[in-house]
């Protein structure tokens, strides 16, 4: 396996803003204000996360085998725009 800082250093950063006040993080707050122990939100909201990383980067390195990674770049991004778009005209 190669390991690649810059790959990392990218994906960290746009995971990372991507998350800050999303509603998994909302929803963490909430369970951690409600009481449950702190080390036990955060065990179980770390590793809900850590799992879903791993599984989209599995199933992103199994699509690209199927649809080349410019054409899947291009539809992703498309597909970010008509979802931005969506939800602004929803709640304006």
């Amino acid at each position: 396996m190669d390991w690649q800082w810059k790959a990392f250093a990218a994906t960290f950063g746009v995971v990372f803003l991507a998350e800050l006040g999303d509603k998994t993080q909302i929803a963490t707050m909430n369970f951690a204000a409600k009481g449950y122990p702190v080390i036990s939100v955060f065990t179980g909201s770390a590793l809900a996360l850590v799992l879903s990383a791993l599984l989209g980067a599995l199933f992103g390195a199994a699509f690209t085998r199927l649809v080349s990674p410019a054409v899947l770049s291009k539809v992703s991004g498309a597909l970010f725009v008509v979802i931005g778009v969506l939800i602004l005209t929803k709640r304006m």
